[in-house]
């Protein structure tokens, strides 16, 4: 039985027919040592395999260690799609604190306490504790009739660790770092910084072929200039401090932990840079680095994709086909560019990881391809209902920001708002080049 080298885990036969389990592995001096490994048998019957398709049974093979190979096709496994969405819901978290009222003292930060976040979205069960908040600064020129949002951290997401109760059910400790999606200007406009640049987040080894979206790249690694959060730092920075002090403090401690990072749109593609600097750094030699992604943009080039496969960073893409966002940067040249152009596709746009390919469409509600309550509902199954029916109830979190913009420019003088027409310019051009209407 071959293991991916990043795996970083050992097979053993477990008390009970043969049923296979993971453990972590002794890394001394950054060198995985396999200690004993056991083929299982390929049959798993009756009681075995009920122990076995549990998430403490199997946790390794949700967060990715066998690159999700078998648990997806013809249908995804169900404890892996349940554990999907749970993630999912807990990106939803951060809309739902999110505060987009103009009146607000927290305006476009989160309403409330890290302390009770959770418990004020409707989230309180979720077995996980808040243990920071994280904030990003888009150092780029923004041309708005508001005052400006560039240069000033906003709240982009938290870092959570889960309780005992829910590390047990889980079968490890596991680190959460979750992100929203695109809603300031400012972060608008990073999204369309589509020229590529080289990340160089490793000063010991810079790697210039490594190269990733300059929009989100400045998001996370710009300072808030403003220093409004005590001089917390870059996005980077914060999450490098807290996320690695929670990987020591537990995995210290004899622990099977995890890295989880989860994020929707923009979102997503914060959370794949951050796994690619965690793996970068050595982190995912203490702990499995995992991504999952809802909606997620291309992130970088093909070296940075190669990068991220050599480092062993584990990559779920939940897509919808029908979600232009998942089709940028690089609609025309991209890892599929063949032809006479298939020379200049390596220095092309290229998706990391694994895709879990979902389809939904509803005409004349364009915005439901890529909405994140939508995502949640196809992989919970809906509880029977139609797509449309579950997103409506769970609350479409693109619809209300889209509805946000619209009071925005509606209000305050009633001019428009330069980014949200450029948005909308290019949200439309695409559309109509993907062929959706």
């Amino acid at each position: 039985m071959t293991l991916p080298r990043q795996c970083a885990a050992a097979c053993r036969t477990g008390g009970g027919g043969g049923v296979v389990r993971c453990r972590a592995v002794a890394a001394a001096g950054g060198a995985v040592a396999v200690r004993d490994a056991v083929v299982a048998p390929v049959a798993r019957r009756g009681a075995a395999r009920k122990t076995a398709e549990t998430v403490a049974g199997m946790w390794r093979e949700v967060q990715g260690c066998g690159d999700w190979e078998g648990m997806l096709e013809p249908a995804p496994h169900p404890v892996l799609r349940g554990e999907v969405a749970r993630y999912g819901e807990l990106v939803g978290a951060c809309y739902k604190a999110f505060d987009l009222d103009p009146a607000s003292r927290r305006y476009l930060n989160c309403k409330y306490g890290r302390e009770r976040m959770l418990e004020e979205v409707g989230m309180g069960g979720a077995g996980y504790e808040v243990t920071r908040y994280i904030y990003a600064a888009a150092d780029v020129s923004v041309p708005t009739m508001e005052p400006s949002t560039s240069g000033r951290g906003r709240w982009i997401g938290y870092v959570a660790v889960s309780t005992d109760e829910m590390s047990r059910r889980l079968g490890r400790r596991d680190v959460l770092v979750s992100f929203r999606g695109t809603v300031t200007p400012a972060e608008w406009m990073a999204n369309f910084m589509s020229s590529l640049e080289a990340a160089r987040l490793d000063p010991c080894d810079p790697r210039p072929d490594v190269k990733v979206e300059s929009g989100f790249l400045s998001l996370y690694t710009s300072a808030d200039k403003t220093c409004r959060f005590g001089g917390a730092g870059s996005c980077r920075e914060q999450l490098l401090r807290e996320v690695s002090r929670l990987v020591a403090a537990y995995s210290g401690g004899g622990e099977d932990v995890s890295v989880t990072l989860a994020g929707h749109s923009m979102g997503s593609a914060l959370a794949l840079l951050s796994a690619y600097d965690l793996a970068e750094l050595g982190l995912n030699r203490a702990a499995p680095v995992t991504v999952f992604s809802f909606g997620g943009p291309r992130v970088g080039n093909a070296a940075f994709k190669a990068r991220c496969d050599e480092l062993g960073v584990k990559a779920l893409r939940v897509t919808n086909v029908h979600d232009p966002i998942t089709k940028l940067p690089g609609v025309f040249l991209n890892e599929a560019t063949a032809g006479v152009l298939r020379p200049w596709r390596h220095s092309c746009y290229t998706h990391v990881g694994v895709e879990l390919p979902l389809d939904f469409f509803k005409v004349g509600d364009l915005a439901s391809v890529h909405d994140l309550a939508t995502y949640i509902s196809l992989l919970r199954g809906a509880d029977k209902k139609q797509p449309a029916a579950a997103a409506a109830d769970a609350g479409g979190v693109l619809a209300k920001v889209m509805d946000f913009v619209g009071r925005r420019r509606g209000g305050g003088g009633g001019g428009a708002l330069p980014w949200h027409d450029a948005a909308m310019i290019q949200m439309g051009g695409l559309v109509q080049t993907l062929g959706l209407i």
